[in-house]
Protein backbone atom coordinates (compact mmCIF):
# COMPACT_ATOMS: atom_id res chain seq x y z
CA UNK A 1 0.00 0.00 0.00
CA UNK A 2 1.47 3.60 -0.62
CA UNK A 3 1.94 5.28 2.02
CA UNK A 4 -0.08 8.65 2.28
CA UNK A 5 0.21 11.76 5.37
CA UNK A 6 -0.74 11.11 8.63
CA UNK A 7 -3.82 13.07 9.74
CA UNK A 8 -4.32 13.19 13.35
CA UNK A 9 -7.72 14.02 13.82
CA UNK A 10 -7.91 15.76 17.28
CA UNK A 11 -7.22 19.41 19.10
CA UNK A 12 -6.03 17.34 22.08
CA UNK A 13 -2.28 18.70 22.81
CA UNK A 14 -2.15 15.46 24.73
CA UNK A 15 -2.68 13.45 21.87
CA UNK A 16 -0.63 15.50 20.19
CA UNK A 17 2.44 15.05 22.07
CA UNK A 18 2.29 11.40 22.28
CA UNK A 19 1.49 11.07 18.08
CA UNK A 20 4.74 12.76 18.30
CA UNK A 21 6.86 9.95 20.05
CA UNK A 22 6.68 7.75 16.63
CA UNK A 23 8.68 10.46 14.93
CA UNK A 24 6.62 10.43 11.53
CA UNK A 25 5.23 13.81 9.99
CA UNK A 26 1.87 14.20 10.43
CA UNK A 27 -0.83 17.22 10.84
CA UNK A 28 -3.72 18.00 12.67
CA UNK A 29 -7.74 19.11 12.52
CA UNK A 30 -10.09 19.27 14.90
CA UNK A 31 -13.30 17.08 13.94
CA UNK A 32 -16.68 18.46 14.96
CA UNK A 33 -18.76 15.75 15.94
CA UNK A 34 -21.51 14.96 18.70
CA UNK A 35 -19.98 12.65 21.59
CA UNK A 36 -23.42 11.50 22.95
CA UNK A 37 -23.72 8.12 23.91
CA UNK A 38 -26.32 6.13 22.08
CA UNK A 39 -29.04 4.82 24.38
CA UNK A 40 -27.78 1.12 25.79
CA UNK A 41 -24.45 1.51 24.00
CA UNK A 42 -21.69 0.06 26.16
CA UNK A 43 -18.13 1.68 27.33
CA UNK A 44 -16.11 -0.16 24.45
CA UNK A 45 -18.89 0.79 21.95
CA UNK A 46 -18.89 3.91 22.34
CA UNK A 47 -14.87 4.74 22.53
CA UNK A 48 -14.31 2.74 19.46
CA UNK A 49 -17.81 4.44 17.69
CA UNK A 50 -16.29 7.64 18.45
CA UNK A 51 -12.79 7.42 17.68
CA UNK A 52 -13.91 5.95 13.83
CA UNK A 53 -16.59 8.88 13.91
CA UNK A 54 -13.88 11.60 14.26
CA UNK A 55 -11.71 10.12 11.66
CA UNK A 56 -14.37 9.65 9.05
CA UNK A 57 -15.47 13.39 9.86
CA UNK A 58 -12.07 14.95 7.96
CA UNK A 59 -12.56 12.42 5.43
CA UNK A 60 -13.72 14.98 2.58
CA UNK A 61 -11.58 17.34 3.85
CA UNK A 62 -8.75 15.66 3.77
CA UNK A 63 -8.44 12.90 0.48
CA UNK A 64 -5.29 11.12 0.49
CA UNK A 65 -4.90 11.12 4.05
CA UNK A 66 -4.64 8.43 6.32
CA UNK A 67 -6.83 9.57 9.46
CA UNK A 68 -6.11 8.62 13.28
CA UNK A 69 -9.39 9.14 15.50
CA UNK A 70 -9.38 8.79 19.29
CA UNK A 71 -11.64 8.62 21.98
CA UNK A 72 -11.71 7.68 25.68
CA UNK A 73 -14.14 7.04 28.13
CA UNK A 74 -13.89 5.95 31.39
CA UNK A 75 -16.51 3.36 33.21
CA UNK A 76 -17.22 2.56 36.84
CA UNK A 77 -17.38 -0.75 38.45
CA UNK A 78 -20.96 -0.39 38.01
CA UNK A 79 -20.72 0.03 34.49
CA UNK A 80 -21.87 3.98 34.11
CA UNK A 81 -19.65 6.41 31.94
CA UNK A 82 -17.52 9.28 33.40
CA UNK A 83 -17.53 11.79 30.72
CA UNK A 84 -15.27 15.10 30.53
CA UNK A 85 -15.93 16.89 33.19
CA UNK A 86 -15.82 20.62 32.06
CA UNK A 87 -15.83 22.07 35.15
CA UNK A 88 -14.88 22.33 38.64
CA UNK A 89 -17.88 20.88 40.66
CA UNK A 90 -18.08 17.84 37.76
CA UNK A 91 -14.62 16.63 38.40
CA UNK A 92 -14.65 16.71 42.09
CA UNK A 93 -18.07 14.63 42.10
CA UNK A 94 -16.13 12.41 39.61
CA UNK A 95 -12.82 12.06 41.90
CA UNK A 96 -15.11 11.48 44.95
CA UNK A 97 -16.83 8.77 43.08
CA UNK A 98 -13.50 6.99 41.93
CA UNK A 99 -11.89 7.09 44.96
CA UNK A 100 -11.10 3.98 46.60
CA UNK A 101 -12.62 2.23 43.48
CA UNK A 102 -11.05 0.46 40.14
CA UNK A 103 -12.29 2.45 37.39
CA UNK A 104 -11.07 0.90 33.46
CA UNK A 105 -10.50 3.37 31.13
CA UNK A 106 -11.23 2.31 27.34
CA UNK A 107 -9.69 4.48 24.45
CA UNK A 108 -10.65 3.68 21.07
CA UNK A 109 -8.75 4.03 18.26
CA UNK A 110 -9.16 4.39 14.20
CA UNK A 111 -7.14 4.19 11.43
CA UNK A 112 -8.75 5.49 8.42
CA UNK A 113 -7.45 5.88 4.55
CA UNK A 114 -9.89 8.92 3.00
CA UNK A 115 -10.00 7.18 -0.80
CA UNK A 116 -10.72 3.81 -0.29
CA UNK A 117 -12.59 3.97 3.31
CA UNK A 118 -10.57 1.17 4.82
CA UNK A 119 -10.39 1.85 8.40
CA UNK A 120 -8.96 -0.60 11.18
CA UNK A 121 -10.46 0.02 14.71
CA UNK A 122 -9.93 -1.51 18.56
CA UNK A 123 -10.66 -0.32 21.66
CA UNK A 124 -7.28 -0.14 24.37
CA UNK A 125 -8.22 -1.16 28.12
CA UNK A 126 -6.62 0.50 31.01
CA UNK A 127 -7.76 -0.25 34.53
CA UNK A 128 -6.78 2.16 37.53
CA UNK A 129 -6.98 1.54 40.94
CA UNK A 130 -7.70 4.79 42.75
CA UNK A 131 -6.36 5.03 46.27
CA UNK A 132 -9.11 6.66 49.24
CA UNK A 133 -8.90 10.30 48.46
CA UNK A 134 -9.95 12.84 50.95
CA UNK A 135 -12.12 16.33 49.99
CA UNK A 136 -9.03 18.68 50.67
CA UNK A 137 -6.52 15.71 48.44
CA UNK A 138 -9.30 16.18 45.84
CA UNK A 139 -9.85 20.13 45.54
CA UNK A 140 -6.00 20.37 45.89
CA UNK A 141 -5.35 18.49 43.18
CA UNK A 142 -7.85 19.75 40.91
CA UNK A 143 -6.86 23.60 41.28
CA UNK A 144 -3.45 22.64 40.92
CA UNK A 145 -3.84 20.76 37.36
CA UNK A 146 -7.80 21.74 36.63
CA UNK A 147 -8.18 18.44 34.01
CA UNK A 148 -11.42 19.62 32.85
CA UNK A 149 -11.04 18.44 29.69
CA UNK A 150 -10.15 14.91 30.79
CA UNK A 151 -12.47 11.95 31.22
CA UNK A 152 -12.03 10.75 34.51
CA UNK A 153 -11.01 14.54 35.87
CA UNK A 154 -7.15 13.72 36.04
CA UNK A 155 -4.06 14.20 33.86
CA UNK A 156 -1.86 10.76 34.20
CA UNK A 157 1.56 12.08 32.89
CA UNK A 158 1.17 14.93 35.81
CA UNK A 159 0.08 15.32 39.17
CA UNK A 160 -2.49 12.46 38.80
CA UNK A 161 -0.20 10.33 39.56
CA UNK A 162 -0.68 10.79 43.06
CA UNK A 163 -3.81 9.80 42.85
CA UNK A 164 -3.77 6.12 42.61
CA UNK A 165 -2.97 3.15 44.33
CA UNK A 166 -1.87 0.85 40.74
CA UNK A 167 -2.12 0.99 37.08
CA UNK A 168 -2.50 -2.33 34.96
CA UNK A 169 -2.64 -2.42 31.31
CA UNK A 170 -0.35 -2.68 27.89
CA UNK A 171 0.14 0.24 26.94
CA UNK A 172 -0.30 3.14 29.82
CA UNK A 173 -0.01 5.74 26.55
CA UNK A 174 -3.78 4.84 26.16
CA UNK A 175 -4.77 6.05 29.26
CA UNK A 176 -3.00 9.37 28.44
CA UNK A 177 -5.32 9.40 25.44
CA UNK A 178 -3.83 7.99 22.19
CA UNK A 179 -2.83 3.85 22.46
CA UNK A 180 0.88 3.73 20.41
CA UNK A 181 1.36 0.67 20.70
CA UNK A 182 -2.11 -0.52 19.02
CA UNK A 183 -1.24 2.48 16.67
CA UNK A 184 2.19 1.44 15.86
CA UNK A 185 1.10 -2.11 15.05
CA UNK A 186 -1.90 -1.01 12.75
CA UNK A 187 0.45 1.26 10.71
CA UNK A 188 3.31 -1.66 10.33
CA UNK A 189 0.39 -3.48 9.07
CA UNK A 190 -0.30 -0.91 6.56
CA UNK A 191 3.15 -0.68 5.45
CA UNK A 192 4.84 1.93 7.50
CA UNK A 193 7.06 1.26 10.33
CA UNK A 194 7.36 4.07 12.17
CA UNK A 195 11.08 2.54 13.45
CA UNK A 196 12.95 2.47 10.40
CA UNK A 197 10.74 5.67 8.98
CA UNK A 198 11.41 8.14 11.90
CA UNK A 199 13.14 11.23 11.89
CA UNK A 200 13.46 13.78 14.57
CA UNK A 201 11.50 17.14 14.46
CA UNK A 202 8.99 16.31 11.41
CA UNK A 203 5.61 17.07 13.12
CA UNK A 204 4.06 19.64 10.95
CA UNK A 205 1.97 22.42 13.18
Amino acid sequence: MTHKPLLLASSSPYRKQLLERLGLPFDCASPDIDETAMQGETGEVLATRLAETKARALKERFPGHWIIGSDQVACMPDGSVLSKPGNHEQAKGQLRQSSGQRVLFLTGLALLDSDSGKVERLCEPYSVLFRPLTDQEIDTYLHREQPYDCAGSFKMEGLGITLFDALEGRDPNSLVGLPLIALNDMLRRWGRNPLLESRPDTTRY
